[in-house]
């Protein structure tokens, strides 16, 4: 089996997993609700430092993030949603803003899952691929490092303390979490 690996913004993924121009892919949580996933995703246990909300009079979405854009409607935050390497840069310039899994910790005393692990079919490829990588401590190669600190203008040293806000395992308490957001993103959709 050979793997290759691709990367874009969130709603990019999805957009190529609908379309099958790829068989796995960490799809957006709001997105991924109709697909099958194992029990590896993006998730937050607190703050995440690259999901915000930035202070203005009017609410712009983030093109890039569906689940984002959700979770402030959800939160009931307004102002400009960032994702990403902007959303990091600007928080590293301590401007104000809110960040939206600690608003959601704060809120719910859950996790927040930004983004599963979906496929279209081979299961147990995606269980056995889970299970190796929840073995291992994930490390960086330097050069992987240096390329993307080159490439997002951040910091290496910035991006590994980045890292250390995200987990990948989805346990029993992300999962309430997941739940708990469908739920609100529901009662938002019939509202």
């Amino acid at each position: 089996m050979s793997m290759h690996y691709k990367r874009g913004v969130p709603s990019k993924i999805n957009r190529d997993f609908h379309s099958r121009r790829v068989d796995a892919a960490f799809i957006s949580s709001i997105t991924a609700k109709k697909h099958q996933h194992v029990d590896l995703g993006i998730i937050a246990k607190k703050e995440v430092l690259s999901v915000l909300v930035a202070p203005c009079e009017n609410e712009i979405k983030d093109g890039d993030s569906a689940t984002s854009n959700v979770l402030a409607r959800v939160l009931k935050v307004k102002g400009e949603v960032l994702i990403g390497d902007k959303a990091l840069r600007y928080y590293l310039k301590n401007k104000p803003h809110i960040d939206l899994a600690k608003e959601w910790q704060k809120k719910h005393n859950l996790p927040f899952v930004f983004a599963l692990l979906c496929f279209h079919k081979d299961k147990k490829i995606y269980q056995k691929i889970q299970k190796e990588f929840l073995k291992q401590k994930v490390k960086i190669p330097q050069y992987i490092l240096k390329e993307a600190s080159s490439r997002t203008k951040i910091s290496g040293k910035d991006i590994v303390k980045y890292l250390e806000h995200i987990s990948y395992k989805l346990d029993f308490k992300a999962k309430r979490g997941l739940l708990k957001f469908y739920n609100e993103a529901n009662k938002i959709k019939k509202g």
